[in-house]
């Protein structure tokens, strides 16, 4: 299968962290200014030991501008009863936001989910304006909501129900995976 994110952006390099060598994930970490704290992304190395999830990162010219996570094994049900992976977390420094780094992840996660025979993937997106781009990048290509509302923390908000507008509160998307062949 050719792979479709060195074709369409040969200058972004995509790989796995390295949990023995993360320097480069703190130091994109700080410079990003992130409230996270250090053990989110600790426990998503560890995650990434035992197979649940990869922690991905986007490199230009040996520079780190950008990461994901591709979540083998997601906790909103509607992806788990899927059967598909989720990517989480995509976040790409704001100096090379607009060249094609975000799209380059999510089409280097698609690949490995096709690669694992996977049929569909999911994705969320908050829901305030700073989300603005990430809803308009998802939609563009081939994301759609998956039909079951928002859900805050990857569980279903019902109505009437109160929840602040942060980074948990999402709109759950999928897309259906093509396998390439004409």
């Amino acid at each position: 299968m050719p792979d479709s994110k060195q074709a369409a952006h040969p200058d972004i390099k995509i790989a796995p962290l390295d949990t023995k060598k993360p320097e480069p994930l703190w130091d994109l970490i700080e410079k990003m200014g992130f409230r996270k704290d250090r053990g989110y992304f600790e426990r998503s190395m560890e995650r990434q030991e035992a197979g649940e999830l990869q922690v991905l990162m986007a490199l230009t010219q040996g520079q780190t501008i950008g990461y994901c996570l591709m979540n083998w094994q997601p906790k909103y049900t509607y992806f788990k009863l899927n059967d598909m992976p989720e990517i989480q977390d995509l976040n790409v420094m704001r100096d090379f936001r607009n060249r094609g780094v975000g799209t380059a992840m999510i089409l280097h996660c698609e690949d490995l989910a096709r690669a694992r025979k996977h049929t569909s993937m999911g994705i969320g997106v908050g829901l305030d304006s700073s989300f603005g781009p990430a809803q308009r990048l998802y939609i563009r290509l081939g994301y759609v909501p998956d039909g079951n509302g928002i859900s805050y923390d990857r569980k279903p908000v019902v109505s009437g129900e109160f929840r602040p507008i942060d980074d948990n509160l999402c709109l759950m998307m999928s897309k259906t995976l093509t396998t390439g062949l004409k």
